[in-house]
């Protein structure tokens, strides 16, 4: 499977935060719409990548408040990314070498979507699940070999 695969199912829709905008309204798009990232980008290029933990970063470092804080002070300056066409293994190993639970899909300096590490997982389970199925199915509907003992019913 590969990075496509999650971005045809999960849809297009992505969430954006400019780097000199204040972190207060970058966290009140992401609590306004349920997410847990955005990225960041400038003049058409992607610069960085804000997800819950650099707020709580900076929260920690800033005494509990957010203040007049931007989001440039705040993100990762240099994100993972991958491609639509990256193998699904090499996401999760990716993402799990460099502990980001949400990565960026780039093509040709184009952002394409974002991917989480719930959706790499939600992908895996899916994909096992059908796998089974099959597998149970082909089982069931195994031939019986001739002059083979009839199996008691």
């Amino acid at each position: 499977m590969k990075v496509h695969d999650i971005l045809r199912v999960k849809g297009s829709t992505l969430y954006t935060a400019q780097p000199d905008e204040s972190l207060v309204s970058a966290v009140n798009l992401m609590a306004e719409r349920d997410i847990g990232s955005l990225v960041v980008m400038e003049h058409g290029d992607l610069v960085g990548m804000l997800t819950f933990r650099e707020v709580i970063q900076t929260l920690v470092k800033n005494g509990g408040a957010l203040g007049a804080s931007t989001v440039r002070s705040a993100m990762e300056e240099h994100p993972l990314t991958c491609t639509s066409e990256t193998n699904l293994d090499d996401v999760r190993r990716m993402m799990l070498d460099r502990h980001a639970r949400y990565m960026p899909v780039v093509e040709d300096r184009t952002l394409m979507g974002v991917i989480s590490f719930y959706d790499v997982a939600r992908t895996v389970v899916d994909g096992q699940n059908f796998e089974n199925k099959m597998l149970k199915a082909y089982i069931r509907d195994w031939p019986e070999e001739e002059g083979a003992p009839k199996a008691a019913q």
